[in-house]
């Protein structure tokens, strides 16, 4: 939020977060006007700005609207949900077996030898190819309705501060579209950018993807998909790992591990 304190506009707001680049403008543009210093509070979510230029404030930051794009495993919730579904749906002991089995590849992986998405995609073929996609469906309900404890309460609280900004709000995430959008729905999120399942003829699954692993590079392609016009929009991203690297250069302002 922006908060102009000039007789002009003292009842004036504008829900915006200052930029490093608009700081610094700010300070550029106080520098050559000669004027007094006056100390102004500033946090993520309120910014009071003494002595800011009204045309400024109106055309460098009212025009823009502010997109707040958040990772999902390790940002929203506690723990990796791939990982935590796997468990939840076949439980404790073919989830050790399974992942014993595929030793040799998550060692190649640590290594760097097998990319993430290869891993990823067998892991989840061993665990769920053939499965109806109404069984697979069920289980992401049942998953949702009873692991909310793992969503980290100040992520929650973050979220809900962009809502009541009038921000635009989007889940990235390399996790499966079938239960994120349930936790998406939770906080009032209606646009989810996940990795996508393949359904065969017969409704079940086939154990591939049908998009490719929302992860890196892929992050910023699907929300220029969603958001094409880059320059017209302030974006705000949130994450935890190297996966979100390329979203978080791409951001405006970025937070990492904020929660």
């Amino acid at each position: 939020m922006q908060v102009c304190l000039c007789d002009r506009c003292l009842r004036i707001n504008w829900n915006y977060p200052l930029s490093a680049n608009h700081a610094r403008e700010f300070a550029k543009w106080r520098s050559d006007k000669n004027l007094f210093e006056r100390p102004f509070y500033t946090n993520l979510y309120f910014r009071v700005v003494d002595c800011f230029p009204c045309d400024y404030l109106f055309n460098k930051i009212k025009m823009k609207p502010v997109i707040a794009a958040f990772d999902f495993d390790g940002t929203i919730t506690t723990k990796d949900t791939l990982l935590e579904f796997i468990r939840f749906s076949k439980g404790n002991l073919r989830f050790l077996w399974g992942f014993l089995l595929h030793l040799p590849l998550l060692i190649a992986y640590k290594a760097k030898m097998v990319p993430n998405w290869e891993v990823k995609q067998k892991l989840f073929s061993y665990f769920f190819k053939g499965m109806k996609l109404q069984e697979f469906n069920r289980f992401c309900v049942d998953f949702y309705l009873l692991n909310l404890k793992l969503i980290r309460p100040k992520a929650e609280k973050a979220i809900l501060r962009h809502r009541e900004a009038g921000n635009s709000l989007v889940i990235i995430s390399a996790s499966i579209l079938n239960w994120v959008e349930l936790f998406a729905e939770h906080f009032g999120i209606f646009k989810v950018l996940c990795t996508e399942i393949e359904i065969d003829s017969g409704g079940c699954l086939t154990g591939c993807f049908s998009t490719p692993n929302c992860y890196g590079e892929e992050k910023v392609r699907r929300l220029l998909q969603l958001f094409p016009e880059r320059e017209n929009y302030h974006l705000i991203a949130y994450g935890d790992s190297s996966g979100d690297k390329e979203l978080l250069d791409f951001a405006d302002e970025k937070f990492y591990r904020q929660f």
